[in-house]
This record gives C-alpha cells, structure tokens and sequence, in this order.
C-alpha cells in the first residue's frame, strides 16, 4: 500500500499503482490489516462509471468476498448505485445487517444519502436475506483457510463462517447447533441465517 486517503488507498501491485475506493466503515480498519511491509490484500468490485462519451473504471475494495457480497446486495435495492452504497456504508456492515434484518430503519436513515424512503426500500427488499452478514466480526481471530473442493451444507456454511474470521471449531459448533434446530434447511445460506437467528439474542445483549 503506498498512500491511504479520504475514502480511497493507492496500491501499488507489480509497478503499477492502483486506486482503490473503500466505504468508511472498512477504511478505518486498512492500518492494522496492513502487513509490516506494508502488504495489503483486497476483494475487489469493479464497475464502470459513465460519463458523456467514456466509461471509467472504478475499483471498490473489501477484505473479504462476504464483504462484497452484501456490498452487491445492497445496490440490488432501487437508487442504491455504487457511488451511493460507498458513501452509505459508514457503519460497520454487521450492525447494517442486522438493522435490515431488525427493520430498524432509525440505524438506515442515519447512513448518509440514505432517507425514510429509502430505509424503507432497503429492509423490504432485503430484509429475512442477509442475516449472515451480520456475523463479520471487526476484528481477525483465525488464519485458516475455507476448506477447498465439493463440500456438504454444513462444510459450505463452515467455511463461510471461517472466512468471517470465526475458529473453526467454534464455527462448526453453531453450524452443528443450527441444523439442530432446523435441520430441514436446503443451502448454505439457509443455514447461516438460522445461525444468526439463533445467535442473534447474545449480540444484542452484548451491544
């Protein structure tokens, strides 16, 4: 990483410098993921941005492709363009989450550029769809990797717990504790939703 600044960082990747855009929310966290050598790696989205007679790429940058995935999830509501999520999403993507889920629209409409209209588009468009999200955890506490290859439903929701930073044998149990409690459930994100159902209570008591 050479330079880090108001909603973008400039990484330089084989000689060639890159600007790369991050919601506030992930930005504040890029000093310590950066490693000692100033090592940085990113998931990125990429989009064109259309001006009169050319199109620009843009780079939007996350750590992690469950992090951009909701990202992609959440310009999926009407008049939430890019530009518009980047500039929303000042708030950690967990607690967005879970307002969408909770219909909080207090916590929506606190996002900028996001009104009452707009809250209210967000939690009917995605609302009961994006539980797992709120499972990201802020800080990083494992450094294995998701299990590679054809995997079952529960290696699948495993891994997507993994890559949210959980230890994999805490994952493993909330999965295990899930199915328990629907085991009728038929994919993987089926599943992690019923993971943050069932541990939705603690966060909440732990806010």
């Amino acid at each position: 990483m050479r330079e880090i600044g108001d909603h973008r960082l400039l990484l330089e990747v084989q000689g060639i410098s890159y600007e790369v855009l991050m919601p506030a929310s992930l930005l504040r966290t890029v000093p310590e993921r950066t490693g000692p050598g100033g090592e940085l790696e990113l998931v990125t989205f990429h989009y064109q941005q259309l001006e009169v007679g050319r199109g620009i790429p843009v780079l939007i940058g996350f750590f992690n492709e469950v992090e951009r995935e909701f990202f992609v999830r959440f310009i999926s509501v009407s008049g939430v363009g890019p530009r518009a999520a980047l500039k929303a999403l000042t708030q950690p993507i967990p607690l967005i989450a879970q307002a969408i889920d909770q219909g909080d629209l207090a916590i929506l409409r606190s996002l900028p550029g996001i009104g009452e209209q707009r809250a209210k588009e967000i939690v009917a468009k995605l609302q009961g769809r994006v539980g797992k999200y709120g499972l990201i955890q802020a800080k990083e506490t494992s450094t294995e990797a998701p299990a590679a290859g054809e995997a079952t439903l529960e290696e699948e929701a495993v891994a997507v717990l993994v890559q949210l930073e959980y230890k994999k044998s805490e994952a493993k149990e909330m999965v295990r504790s899930a199915l328990k409690r629907n085991p009728s459930m038929k994919s993987s994100e089926e599943l992690l939703n019923e993971v943050y159902r069932q541990r939705r209570p603690a966060m909440e008591a732990a806010a």
